[in-house]
């Protein structure tokens, strides 16, 4: 199939890593799909942190396998301590394990986490947790491991929401809510055919819609470019009901 490139416009492949890598090296036929998964949530120093903790259980075990699911917990260092106490436990309930960095462990987490951790798609119960300086520091943290599907932010600082939101460059960034809305069904698409962490659209969750091209019908009487380059006559338009 995939050195049909004359006879099919794209493909659309779901399933694991290796399966997307392999048919984007070996085709010459475009490819709409996402090799990672690897999302974030950030818990700023002005989050609510029961709201906070509802999310990161939700995003991180609602559905531990999904493409959609946090991979990393980012947390601003004036909360981490705080967060960690009430969270650990919770996680610790719903079989979660955490793998943090070397402050984290410190506020309790028990596993170590290395650099391979943090651009690591686990699709299991299994959570990497960083402590950040400040919501910068954690913008950079997605910029250089992230794969572009779906971060947040937890914060009642608006400023700070939208400074994120505005400078994280995924398909998906919210404020205040779980990753796992990342869906085409949730989006209102209908059944999702794909999801793409490409910039070029569709990006993001696909639908049916998200898959539709465009022909172009001209009618003419004769018109040539020409009389139309020339000056002689100039373009006019018309709105036309679809």
């Amino acid at each position: 199939m995939l050195r049909l490139d004359g006879l099919l416009d794209l493909i659309i492949p779901r399933g694991s890593n290796e399966l997307v890598r392999f048919i984007q090296d070996n085709t010459r036929i475009p490819v709409l799909g996402h090799a990672d998964g690897v999302c974030h949530l950030f818990v700023d120093n002005a989050a609510d942190l029961d709201q906070a903790m509802r999310i990161a259980i939700d995003s991180k075990t609602q559905y531990p396998a999904a493409c959609n699911a946090i991979e990393t917990l980012l947390l601003h260092q004036d909360i981490a301590k705080e967060f960690l106490t009430k969270a650990i436990p919770l996680f610790d309930q719903l079989g979660v394990r955490l793998l943090g960095d070397s402050l984290s462990r410190t506020f309790g987490v028990d596993g170590s986490a290395d650099v391979d951790d943090w651009g690591k798609e686990y699709l299991d119960l299994i959570l990497a947790v960083k402590v950040v300086l400040n919501v910068d520091d954690a913008i950079d943290h997605i910029r250089n491991y992230g794969s572009r599907h779906t971060e947040a932010i937890v914060t009642e600082n608006q400023g700070v929401a939208e400074k994120f939101l505005r400078a994280v460059d995924s398909s998906g960034v919210y404020h205040n809510c779980s990753t796992r809305f990342a869906d085409g069904f949730r989006y209102g698409f209908g059944a999702e055919v794909g999801i793409s962490t490409q910039t070029l659209p569709p990006r993001g969750p696909v639908g049916l819609e998200g898959l539709v091209t465009y022909r172009y019908r001209l009618r003419g009487d004769g018109h040539i470019a020409a009389e139309f380059a020339s000056g002689e006559k100039l373009f006019s338009y018309l709105d036309l009901p679809l």
